[in-house]
């Protein structure tokens, strides 16, 4: 019943042969029908958001509570993967007679998915600081909670974001299974339409779009909160550099 009324709108809002054909891209049905993509996009974009913060902020905490006291980690670690290892569809189904169809059993379970991600980078980010930086912190006189917050966490950028760049662009893929309890999103658009090549392959290209453009948003915040690192960076790559100079001038 949804492919016949799926095709029935195709050819009424664009003829020609490209959509009778099914061809592989439809520019003329695009032109007349992308305006359908808008609210799925948004919607989209509001699970992937959404549920990426809330997903870092459980794990932040999470990850400050097993810096401080060690023996929680490994029960942190097992429990977010064993969320992450749920089906992503079955996890949905057994939200669905909790808290319903709709946008909020989609958060849930996306968040929950993040979790792992988030937490093992924050995690690791925060355990990889030297230890001989640390103790210069508390030679200096410096409380557990400002050497914290003054130096590991600062450290610990890199693999932080590293951490949310994965955990989004594998939310907005996992984001399209959403649909199967009632969120939203594009995956709507793969459900409803699933055979014109058109539909998915754009639908297709807005998630990897949008992928992308979360990806290096993020790029550009570790830039931000780590200078340091791109100056060290720098200062490694000049000096390569003057060496690589020194040796053909040598020879």
């Amino acid at each position: 019943m949804f492919e016949l009324l799926a095709q029935v709108e195709i050819r009424d809002r664009s003829g020609g042969d490209c959509v009778t054909d099914n061809g592989a891209f439809c520019f003329g049905w695009l032109s007349d029908n992308w305006d359908r993509y808008v609210d799925p996009t948004i919607e989209h974009l509001f699970l992937v958001g959404v549920s990426v913060i809330a997903g870092f902020l459980i794990a932040f905490g999470l990850a400050y509570l097993s810096h401080r006291r060690r023996w929680l980690q490994s029960g942190f670690t097992s429990a977010t993967g064993i969320l992450y290892t749920i089906p992503s569809i079955a996890f949905f189904a057994l939200l669905l007679p909790i808290t319903g169809r709709g946008t909020l059993t989609g958060l849930i379970a996306l968040t929950a998915f993040a979790l792992q991600i988030l937490y093992r980078n924050i995690n690791t980010g925060l355990n990889n600081v030297p230890d001989d930086v640390k103790e210069a912190g508390i030679g200096m006189g410096m409380s557990p909670s400002q050497l914290f917050w003054k130096i590991e966490l600062p450290l610990s950028i890199p693999e932080i974001i590293a951490g949310l760049r994965i955990a989004t662009v594998s939310t907005v893929a996992i984001a399209t299974l959403a649909v199967f309890a009632g969120a939203g999103g594009l995956g709507g658009e793969f459900t409803t339409q699933i055979d014109f090549k058109t539909n998915v392959i754009f639908a297709s290209l807005i998630c990897v779009t949008m992928a992308i453009i979360f990806d290096v948003g993020l790029l550009i915040l570790q830039a931000l909160l780590s200078p340091w690192r791109s100056a060290a960076v720098e200062g490694k790559t000049r000096s390569t550099r003057a060496f690589g100079m020194f040796r053909r001038t040598a020879t």
